[in-house]
């Protein structure tokens, strides 16, 4: 029996346009009420959300029995994080400021066991091999890996095309907000030269046979990140979602 299929590696690999939110209220309870909503994907955050391995673990289990897919961010590359990340059960990992091609790389390799990379052997302790009940999970778990970095500051598109060449790399995605603010336009990632940068990234990242990320709140944006050829696009935040809805309720009664 080998390793669960990844749909999602399957559906960017295809070039089709998913949908998902960000979920970092760091709860397994929310996650599960976030997994009912029907998106393609969720990308629980383990680098702005107050998330550690235990609470990440239990939020890909609540996930993972949905039909949405879960997806990790890590607080950075330390191949040791990901390592973790893939033997808690998450086979979609999204690592953040990338900003070389060697970086990637070393993305990449932690996510691949030898002789592809070095992600270390203890799937028997794992639930990614349900525990040792995949036989075959060393031999087929490469295969069902997806990993998309994340470029977010002026010297990640300067390599943009030396991350793009990294074998064994599904997709990139260009996170605005971070980017607004290293272009100098901090707190405004719809300025118009970041936006011109982000979809000048997607349309890069799509000729080049990649899948293309991007999370923007902004419906026309999104629509041009689509347009552009973006397919793993995050279009809302969990955090922000709730804290709006209870403030409009809040002043619909309290006239705040």
């Amino acid at each position: 029996m080998p390793a669960p299929l990844n749909r999602l590696k399957r559906r960017l690999a295809a070039n089709e346009v998913t949908h998902g939110i960000w979920v970092g209220l760091a709860d397994p309870y929310l996650a599960e009420i976030a997994a009912t909503a029907g998106f393609d994907w969720l990308l629980i955050d383990g680098e702005h959300a107050p998330n550690d391995i235990r609470s990440l673990s239990a939020q890909v289990a609540v996930v993972a029995a949905s039909d949405s897919v879960p997806v990790i961010r890590l607080p950075d590359d330390d191949p040791a994080k990901i390592k973790q990340a893939l033997d808690i059960g998450a086979q979609t990992l999204l690592i953040p400021m990338i900003e070389s091609g060697a970086q990637t790389d070393r993305a990449v390799k932690a996510c691949l066991y030898p002789p592809h990379g070095i992600r270390g052997v203890g799937s028997a302790l794992a639930r990614a091999s349900r525990f040792a009940a995949i036989p075959d999970y060393l031999t087929t778990a490469n295969d069902q890996i997806c990993l998309i970095v994340q470029i977010e500051s002026r010297a990640g598109l300067a390599a943009l095309d030396e991350v793009l060449a990294v074998d064994g790399l599904d997709g990139v995605f260009i996170g605005p907000s971070d980017l607004a603010a290293d272009m100098g336009h901090l707190g405004k990632p719809g300025h118009p030269e970041v936006q011109h940068a982000v979809l000048d990234a997607i349309r890069r990242i799509r000729a080049a046979g990649k899948a293309a990320g991007v999370l923007t709140t902004d419906p026309a944006f999104i629509e041009a990140c689509k347009a552009a050829g973006a397919t793993f696009v995050g279009v809302g935040i969990d955090v922000t979602l709730l804290a709006g809805a209870l403030r409009a309720l809040a002043g619909k009664y309290t006239g705040a």
